[in-house]
């Protein structure tokens, strides 16, 4: 039987980048805010090597802008962000976990103060556009909310630097981690960031006109070969290694900040409000009763966990895997759960059920996978 595929419509977009990404190889894409979103090129294995020692180029134009402009653009940006943005500063990017009125997690956006009346929410998969602007309608607020015509392009890996000052000047050096400097390019003017979803260090170029995909993507690749540089994607096995959480897979709209562990990009301790803020001091009084833990998982390497997979303790269903995948240089299987607060104490053990059958697991922070590697 044939593999099964995509079936584009008009509502799977392709990106500015999608024929470049088709030329370069591409064996595996996701559908990501309704949009092509590429996850493996050669290998999930060997594009995890690569990413780690040289330069890759990621489409990662599905990350889309919840753009907020106008008078009460700032007041609206606090209004949903649990990060405090009262005092958000032009070229400053901020992690901003979005939060319901419940506290429940609806996106964990960067915010990009592109200036005090104008906003960026640069979102992971999800319909933040339309919570955003309901609550513009609901309170009359005096913004205009959009997804304007911007796709990053992400420059990622240990010698992203350099390839970006070949092309683009030693300017870049000067942008620290977490802000945006605009560069020229062809007419436009382009905000670079010092950000991307892996730590491996790197970039994204928030492109703004799709008309220039092709040309900013040869651009660079043309300065690549010097740093080996090839297409890539985020990366299952780096993304765990690193502690970095996906929406959607390691949270979702029925986890609260604090059950994943972001509380401390949430302004729950000053007077900054926003929607959720009461919810989450509730929660924080009464105490959780999940957690986000990382796992170790007994056994050979196992393929990419694609699905929940119960978690049990003494027969109980404790949980449910959300990530998993087998790290090379960990030499170990690493999985985050979301388990009972009961089952999450460090070095507790719990039988994961997977695909192949049961294996132990040990309980660990997820911070520790990223620590066992410096470690090394």
């Amino acid at each position: 039987m044939a593999d099964a595929s995509l079936f584009p419509t008009r509502r799977l977009r392709g990106t500015p980048f999608t024929n470049r990404v088709q030329a370069a190889g591409v064996s595996g894409y996701t559908v990501y805010n309704h949009m092509l979103l590429p996850t493996v090129f050669k290998s999930l294995e060997e594009d995890y090597a690569h990413l780690k020692q040289f330069a890759q180029i990621w489409d990662v134009s599905a990350e889309r802008q919840v753009q907020i402009e106008g008078p009460d653009a700032h007041r609206l940006a606090c209004m949903i962000s649990a990060r405090d943005l009262r005092n958000a500063q032009p070229g400053r990017c901020y992690y901003a976990p979005i939060t319901n009125q419940n506290g429940g997690l609806l996106n964990d956006p960067v915010a990009l103060c592109i200036a005090p009346d104008k906003y960026w929410f640069s979102i992971a998969d999800g319909d933040l556009l339309l919570w955003v602007a309901g609550l513009a309608q609901g309170l009359n607020l005096n913004v205009t909310v959009t997804e304007p015509d911007v796709s990053p392009l992400a420059i990622q890996g240990p010698m992203a630097e350099d390839l970006l000052v070949d092309v683009f000047g030693p300017e870049i050096r000067d942008i620290k981690f977490f802000r945006f400097t605009a560069f020229p390019f062809m007419g436009r003017i382009l905000n670079i960031a010092r950000s991307g979803w892996s730590k491996q260090g790197g970039f994204e170029i928030y492109l703004d006109d799709s008309t220039l995909g092709g040309t900013l993507w040869d651009a660079i690749t043309a300065k690549g070969n010097a740093y080996n540089l090839r297409a890539g994607c985020p990366n299952l096995i780096e993304r765990l290694e690193s502690g970095l959480l996906g929406y959607g897979n390691d949270m979702t709209s029925e986890n609260t900040p604090l059950e994943i562990g972001l509380d401390k990009y949430c302004a729950l301790d000053n007077d900054a409000e926003f929607i959720g803020k009461q919810a989450l001091l509730r929660q924080r009084d009464s105490g959780i009763t999940k957690k986000l833990m990382g796992l170790t998982l007994a056994g050979p390497p196992m393929s990419p966990v694609s699905m929940p997979l119960q978690c049990k303790a003494a027969q109980s269903n404790v949980g449910i895997v959300t990530s998993g995948v087998y790290s090379p240089d960990l030499n170990d299987n690493i999985a985050f759960a979301m388990l009972d607060i009961t089952a999450a104490e460090l070095g507790n053990t719990i039988t994961v059920e997977t695909m192949t059958g049961s294996v132990d697991a040990k309980v660990c922070e997820i911070a520790d996978f990223e620590a066992r590697l410096k470690a090394r």
